[in-house]
This record gives structure tokens, sequence and C-alpha cells, in this order.
């Protein structure tokens, strides 16, 4: 099973791109569950809210609906440990748990979050504050990109997010890996020139293409193979392009279509 969506789903220009013109935040969800079965809710990175806030989001999707939750910034950016914070954000998960639509948290770490011992304790940390949950870790840095971190988070039962990003020095390569009986794969874009922030420019504005798309269409098919479920999620959101490139993967993966 391939369960396709984007990260957030709650943006402003994507009103007239991807959403109806006219529509107001409130009605986004409402139709972004036409066209998708999950979504990375990316707003708990931002600040922790409310359970309700979960709660009202759930009610708007049907059964079957899933969602993966991305932990606070906090957790993955300022290696926090305090138990206050984890209590909150594990109250935050409630509401999508007791909907039966909650299929884990992720974890993305920053370029600067480099293989140490330090970060690789801060992974078992994690594993031991939240693993009752299914945990997927996102690495920026390439030092990550080594055999025995895969057999470290296998032996840890945590889920390796396979990306796509720019093929700049010190990045991530688009390599394909499994960890947990769940694949999942993030889609950034490729926008090199702008995502060390050096142009004027959004980092995560890029549209993919039918060819780039095939690549990792072909590797998720492979995936999907070796593993009970995978998650694929674009983050390119930029004007609705995460959308947009999700369906365009959606057409491409449907089982009918051999011309992969």
């Amino acid at each position: 099973m391939i369960r396709i969506g984007t990260s957030g789903y709650s943006f402003a220009d994507w009103v007239g791109e991807f959403y109806p013109s006219g529509t107001n935040k409130g009605e986004m969800l409402g139709h972004y569950v036409h066209r998708f079965d999950t979504v990375e809710v990316n707003s708990t990175y931002y600040r922790i809210p409310h359970p309700t806030v979960l709660r009202n989001m759930e009610r708007k999707t049907g059964p079957g609906f899933e969602f993966i939750i991305k932990a606070n910034q906090e957790m993955t950016h300022k290696g926090s440990r305090d138990p206050s914070l984890y209590r909150r954000f594990r109250e935050v998960l409630e509401p999508v748990k007791e909907a039966r639509k909650f299929s884990g948290i992720l974890f993305q770490f920053p370029w600067g979050f480099k293989n140490t011992a330090d970060n690789r304790g801060h992974l078992s940390f994690l594993k031991d504050t939240l693993g009752d949950d299914p945990l997927f870790v996102e690495f920026r840095h390439d030092s990550w990109i080594r055999d025995e971190v895969f057999e470290f988070l296998k032996g840890h039962g945590v889920g390796y997010c396979s990306v796509d990003e720019p093929q700049l020095p010190g990045l991530v390569p688009p390599i394909a890996r499994l960890t947990t009986d769940t694949g999942y794969v993030r889609l950034h874009g490729r926008n090199a020139e702008n995502w060390w922030g050096r142009g004027p420019g959004d980092r995560y504005d890029y549209l993919y293409n039918e060819k780039e798309l095939s690549e990792w269409a072909r590797k998720i098919r492979d995936m999907e193979k070796e593993v009970r479920k995978v998650y694929v999620f674009f983050n390119n959101c930029h004007a609705g392009q995460a959308a947009k490139n999700a369906q365009l993967m959606q057409e491409m993966l449907r089982p009918d279509n051999e011309n992969l």
C-alpha cells in the first residue's frame, strides 16, 4: 500500500493553484481530503497546539485517513529533553490516536545535526521516550549515510526517511533505504540555488517534472514489495507545487500504469 500526500495543507498561496478561489483556511482540509488520504501535520514543528486543534482537524477527515505528526523543533533542533515538552506533545497526539488515524511521528533534523555519539544518544532518548509510537527520522547531513547507522535504526525500530533534495556537498543523497516494515519518502525539490538561503527565493520553490518523479516512482514500487506500507510526502509547498506533484505521483503509481 502506498499513501501519497503533502507536508502540510494550509497555505494561502495554494488558493487558486490547488484550492478553489475564495477558499479560507478553515475549508482547506475539507478540500484536501478529496484528493489525498494522508498528510504530514507540520504546524506542530513550530508550536505545540492544544489537543482541540488536532481534534478539529481529525473531524474534517473520513475513515481511513492517516496523520503523520511532525516533532516539535525543540526536540529536533535544540535537543530538548524537558519532560513537560514531551508530555504536552503526547497529549496533542491523543485525538488522532482515539480516532485510529495516527500513523507516526516524523523527526526532521537540521543539517547541523551530524552523526556523533551525542546525537545518536539523542535518538536513543527519543526512542525511549516516544517509542510506543512509530518513529521516522529524516537526516539532512550525509554523515548519517552509513551502514552502521541503518543497522542502528533497525535495532531501535526507527524508520529511515528517504529524501530527495538538491545534490549539494554534505546533503543526503537520494537513496531508498528501509529500516522497519514501513517505507517513508519526502521530496523537497531540487532548488540548489536557493537551498542555503543565498538567493531571494524560497528553498522549496520547485516543480518536479515527470522524468524526475519517475526516478522515485520506480524506487517506491521496489520499496512497496518489501514492506507493508510506503508513505510519500511532497514538501515543495511553494504555490501549490507539492499538491500538483503529489497528484502526478498518484497517477504514475496507479496499479494499472505500466509505463514505469
